[in-house]
């Protein structure tokens, strides 16, 4: 199953994460299928592609609580 969720990267203490659609059975820092988004919670900063993410919904991918918060968020359907 495709999942729609949260990388983390960044310093200790200043975390950014990538929001990636990935598989769910891979590890959290793992390989991702595709990166679609951008977000840090320090400066609440935001990127997202918009079109890409309605396709990967509309394929099948279901996104996480966090990544639904921030869809919410961003006024896109889940």
């Amino acid at each position: 199953m495709i999942k729609i969720r949260l990388k983390k990267y960044g310093r200790k203490g200043q975390p950014c994460y990538r929001i990636v659609a990935m598989d769910s059975r891979v590890k959290r820092d793992g390989r991702a299928i595709e990166e679609l988004g951008f977000f840090n919670p320090m400066t609440d900063e935001l990127h997202l592609k918009f079109e890409r993410i309605k396709t990967r919904l509309a394929d099948g991918a279901q996104p996480s609580q966090t990544v639904k918060n921030i869809f919410i968020k961003a006024k896109i359907e889940t």
